[in-house]
């Protein structure tokens, strides 16, 4: 799978988050620690159990694959 993930140095350190997992994210020396980092931290929260009430079900739903439009944000891909 992959993620969408925002990457800056700052003060001289590697920050980064998962613009996709809320809650992923990561802060290094190097870039790519922060990479490997964060690829850890989205392995850790996808396989987070997630307790449910006995009358509730997971569901897994399909969202169609979208394009980056250069900073304005998502559209559709063409089929």
């Amino acid at each position: 799978m992959k993620y969408r993930a925002i990457i800056k140095q700052s003060d001289g350190w590697w920050i980064g988050w998962l613009v996709d997992l809320p809650g992923v994210n990561a802060q290094e020396r190097t870039k790519q620690k922060v990479i490997e980092s964060l690829q850890i931290g989205a392995q850790d929260m996808l396989a987070t159990h997630v307790p449910f009430e006995p009358e509730t079900r997971m569901a897994l739903i399909e969202v169609p694959d979208s394009v980056w439009d250069g900073g304005l944000g998502l559209r559709p891909q063409a089929a």
